[in-house]
């Protein structure tokens, strides 16, 4: 009494898909845990080298800091990295923009003032505003 081939293999079908599962698995886990915040820091890299303009303090993918110029065009920027040096360099080489200027023209008229600017002196609050009133600063 042998057992026949065919009842061995019953039930194969569902051994294979479940085989498969762990790489899905696997594959959603690097997904979501490296690649998509990538892809989220890239198209943010990308936005911050877009949006470069003069006087902004920045740093190239050489460890080099420098502040911003003159923006040639898209791909070119002119950069001072010491008194009466400036070199040009491609914008594709900024690797961190470390502080911006503040915007210029139009821009400014229409940005919107910060909700915490208190002014100064006494009339500020927290220990700044504290400190100015023992000093008897107005």
């Amino acid at each position: 009494m042998l057992i026949s081939p065919a009842y061995a293999q019953s039930g194969g079908d569902a051994a294979g898909i479940m085989s498969f599962l762990p790489l899905v698995l696997i594959f959603a886990v690097f997904y979501f845990l490296l690649i998509r915040p990538q892809q989220k820091k890239m198209k943010q890299h990308k936005e911050t080298i877009a949006t470069l303009r003069r006087n902004d303090k920045i740093v190239t993918g050489g460890g080099i800091i420098g502040k911003v110029i003159k923006v040639i065009d898209d791909h070119e920027i002119d950069v001072e990295i010491a008194p009466n040096t400036v070199v040009r360099i491609a914008r594709s080489t900024v690797a961190d923009v470390i502080a911006k200027s503040a915007p210029t023209g139009e821009a400014a008229r229409s940005a919107p003032k910060p909700a915490n600017d208190t002014g100064s002196g006494a009339s500020q609050g927290g220990l700044s505003g504290f400190l100015a009133k023992i000093r008897g600063e107005k």
